[in-house]
C-alpha cells in the first residue's frame, strides 16, 4: 500500500487497556489555560515511568465550558482507576490549584451512572477541600435531562446532583468538582514516520500532529506529540522494563536486525492514547494522511508480535 508515494507497511501498532479522566480546566484568559495546561502535563509523557500519560485534548472557547471562561479539556491516563485517584488530585492539587485563577470541572461527569459502563469515580475536591482548613464551602447542582435519555425513560430526569467545591486562596475562591469520572480506555496507538533526515522526518511528524490536535477523545502525551526514543519490552540489563527499539535505530543498522528500508536516515514516533478504539484508529488514518504530504519513504508501527496489549491497529485496515 503507498499514500501519495509513500510506502505504508503491513503491520500493526500494539496497544493496551488504560484508565482516564478528563478535566475541564478553565482560567480568566487563555494564556492562564495554556500554562495550566502545560504544567498539569509536564512530566505525563509515559506510564514507564510517570504516574499518568497526559495531554491536551482539545482547547475550549468560553461557550464550551461550565463557566463561561476559556478552557482546556484534559485527558490523563494511568494503568488502572487506583492510578488514577493518586494522579488525578495530586497533579491537581500541585498544579492547578497553584495556578491563578483556574478552576476544575470534570468532563465524564455521568461516566458511573451510565448503564453498561464499566466507570469509577475519582475523589478530586473531595481531597483537596481539606486545604480550606475548615473555610471551603460546597455547592450541589442538579442535573436534569430535558428529553428522554438512555438513564431514564422518563423526560426531565435527574441524571446527577453534581458538588463543587469552593476553596479559598489568595486570589478569591478556587472551585473544583468533588469528584471526576473514570472509564475504560486504551493506550499505545502509534505510527513511526520512517524519512530521509532530522529534518524532513521531523516536518512531516509535526504536520502529523498537527492534523490530530483538534480531534476529540485522543491525545499524543509525548513532548510536542512526538517520540525520539521509540522503545521495546525488556532489555538486557537486569531492572530495565523497556529498552531503545534498536530496530528503528539508524545508527545500529548492521550491528542489530534492522528494519529500516534503504534510504531511512531518521524515524520519530507518535503516540496516540484515546477513550476508545474508534477515535485511536480515526486519529491514526488522520495523521498518516498528513504525513505521507511530505517528503518521507514509509510509515510503520511499533509492535511486540502481539505480546503487550490486545489491541491491534493494523495500519492496511486502518487507512482503508
Amino acid at each position: 500500500m503507498q499514500v501519495n508515494g509513500v510506502i505504508i507497511e503491513d503491520t500493526f501498532a500494539e496497544a493496551f487497556r488504560m484508565w482516564a479522566s478528563r478535566l475541564i480546566v478553565t482560567a480568566i484568559d487563555e494564556e492562564w489555560v495554556r500554562i495550566a495546561a502545560t504544567t498539569v502535563s509536564g512530566y505525563g509523557t509515559s506510564v514507564i515511568g510517570c504516574d499518568a500519560e497526559v495531554g491536551v485534548e482539545r482547547w475550549l472557547s468560553p461557550e464550551e465550558t461550565p463557566d463561561g471562561r476559556p478552557g482546556v479539556s484534559l485527558l490523563l491516563f494511568s494503568f488502572n482507576a487506583d492510578g488514577l485517584r493518586k494522579a488525578v488530585p495530586n497533579r491537581t492539587g500541585q498544579c492547578l490549584m497553584t495556578c491563578p485563577t483556574t478552576a476544575v470541572y470534570d468532563g465524564l461527569p455521568y461516566a458511573a451512572i451510565t448503564p453498561g459502563d464499566e466507570a469509577a469515580r475519582i475523589d478530586l475536591g473531595k481531597r483537596l477541600r481539606f486545604f480550606g482548613d475548615g473555610h471551603q464551602k460546597s455547592k450541589q447542582v442538579v442535573v436534569v435531562a430535558a428529553q428522554p435519555s438512555a438513564i431514564s425513560d422518563q423526560p426531565s430526569a435527574i441524571l446527577a446532583a453534581r458538588r463543587f467545591w469552593r476553596v479559598p486562596v489568595m486570589d478569591g475562591e478556587f472551585t473544583c468538582e468533588e469528584t471526576v469520572g473514570a472509564v475504560k480506555a486504551i493506550a499505545g496507538g502509534n505510527i513511526l514516520v520512517c524519512g530521509r533526515d532530522q529534518a524532513g522526518t521531523l516536518k512531516a511528524t509535526r504536520r502529523a500532529v498537527e492534523a490530530i490536535a483538534p480531534m476529540p477523545d485522543v491525545i499524543a502525551p509525548f513532548p510536542g506529540g512526538i517520540v525520539r526514543s521509540g522503545s521495546k519490552v525488556g532489555s538486557r540489563y537486569k531492572g530495565m522494563f523497556a529498552s531503545t527499539n534498536d530496530e528503528y535505530c539508524p545508527t545500529l543498522r548492521g550491528r542489530s536486525k534492522s528494519k529500516l528500508r534503504e534510504g531511512v536516515g531518521c524515524v520519530y514516533e507518535i503516540v496516540i492514547n484515546g477513550l476508545t478504539a474508534a477515535a485511536i484508529s480515526r486519529a491514526m488514518r488522520t495523521a498518516i494522511s498528513a504525513a505521507c504530504e511530505c517528503d518521507i519513504i514509509a510509515v510503520s508501527a511499533g509492535n511486540y508480535g502481539g505480546k503487550l496489549g490486545k489491541f491491534h491497529f493494523k495500519l492496511h485496515e486502518v487507512m482503508a
